[in-house]
């Protein structure tokens, strides 16, 4: 399942920063469906972006990275959102998210953060207290973030290609593959109608020609 809401584009700093990178070679649109409307109070997505205490590299080994994709699933379960991508760079992360069913978004992301501090063995500050949040409320910057989340081990030069890279979405976009992390798409909502699976975010389906 995906997200599609008309709206403004507005931002939101509560740390970090954005930037913008040439577009990886997948399509979107194909593998994310269109004509869904989630009810909440702003109905958008987020792209938010949280740092390793003083831009450290804390997430850069494997295991580290594989306990925060368990921690973001649990998250998941527990708030009720939906997870449309995100990448784990060795410090900091990128989500894109939706408004949780059961609390608020900084409640989520504070649950994310302490889940994975709680299953470390080390002490000492983890996290920047602070995170970054922008309304995503258009077809067109979704897929930019996505794009955006994709791309930015490349970026870095910690991978060749978007695929590459363990730790992200991206592979369940090309693939299909089915990862530790649930990823809303239309793959994923093909392989709940399969399965009879009811999805737990409510949602409201909606013409999809325009009015």
């Amino acid at each position: 399942l995906a997200f599609f809401w008309p709206g403004r584009d507005t931002n939101h700093w509560e740390g970090g920063h954005s930037s913008r990178i040439r577009s990886p070679r997948i399509d979107y649109l194909r593998v994310m469906p269109r004509g869904l409307r989630r009810t909440h109070e702003t109905r958008d997505l987020h792209f938010i972006t949280f740092s390793c205490y003083h831009r450290q590299p804390l997430l850069a080994s494997a295991n580290t990275k594989h306990l925060f994709e368990l921690s973001l699933e649990k998250s998941r379960r527990r708030y009720k959102f939906c997870i449309t991508g995100y990448v784990i760079m060795p410090e900091h992360v990128h989500l894109l998210i939706s408004e949780p069913e059961s609390g608020t978004l900084a409640s989520a992301v504070q649950s994310i953060k302490q889940c994975l501090t709680r299953n470390l063995t080390s002490s000492g500050h983890f996290w920047q207290s602070r995170y970054y949040d922008f309304n995503v409320c258009t077809q067109r910057k979704r897929i930019e973030k996505l794009q955006y989340i994709h791309r930015n081990p490349v970026k870095r030069g910690l991978a060749e290609r978007p695929e590459d890279w363990k730790w992200s979405s991206f592979r369940h976009y090309a693939t299909g593959a089915l990862g530790v992390v649930e990823i809303e798409s239309s793959l994923t909502a093909i392989r709940r109608e399969r399965e009879g699976i009811v999805p737990k975010a409510r949602i409201l389906a909606i013409p999809t020609a325009p009015p």
